[in-house]
């Protein structure tokens, strides 16, 4: 599918960034607030607590979405890297990855029981997994220098922009759902990505 040249969350980040440019404040500090705003977020899921789950996805949807302004930074003050590229791909494998691990102890006693852990660790894995494979599609594409491989979407949507999702669905209720269909999704996507680049090896 086609994607217009900037999703609309990237459109807000880059203003919301503006002000930022010239100071003190580097993309890299940035990425680091991104990562510990995801991790706290995921992290208050843990306890299987209602409340603080809705606490939790607030702040790592928050976290999710200013993770775009660290790039938006980077290009705008002229201070692209490839230690940014990485740390970049590193904070949001790992975002994801928390919170499949924190929503699968929160849910454990669920319907689901043992089979949370299960799939906690298997959305886990996939965010990992994913993220190195996307680095070595970035590689064959000669994409190393600031960009990377972005996600399928459409009509300024990525696919990425599902976690958005995540509060509404919790505030509603429904974590268990969320969790198994984001769980799946990863895997999915893990799997998207593998044929992907073996699909650019073999061209």
């Amino acid at each position: 599918m086609i994607l217009q040249k900037q999703p609309w969350d990237q459109c807000f980040a880059r203003v919301l960034v503006r002000p930022l440019v010239g100071t003190s404040v580097s993309p890299n500090q940035l990425t680091f607030v991104t990562l510990l705003l995801a991790l706290a977020g995921a992290g208050l899921f843990v306890p299987g607590d209602p409340a603080l789950a809705d606490w939790g996805a607030g702040v790592f949807v928050l976290g999710r979405f200013l993770d775009h302004c660290d790039g938006e930074l980077a290009r705008q003050s002229g201070r692209t890297s490839k230690l940014g590229y990485y740390l970049d791909y590193v904070s949001g494998a790992l975002s994801y990855a928390a919170l499949f691990v924190c929503l699968s102890i929160g849910l454990r006693d669920s319907f689901l029981g043992n089979w949370a852990m299960a799939l906690g660790a298997a959305g886990a894995v996939s965010a990992l997994v994913s993220m190195f494979v996307n680095l070595g599609i970035d590689k064959l594409k000669e994409l190393e220098n600031g960009d990377a491989v972005g996600y399928p979407g459409f009509a300024g949507f990525e696919l990425e922009d599902g976690i958005y999702l995540l509060a509404p669905i919790v505030w509603a209720g429904f974590s268990l759902l969320f969790f198994a269909l984001a769980g799946a999704g990863a895997v999915v996507y893990m799997l998207w990505t593998l044929a992907s680049l073996l699909r650019l090896r073999r061209g």
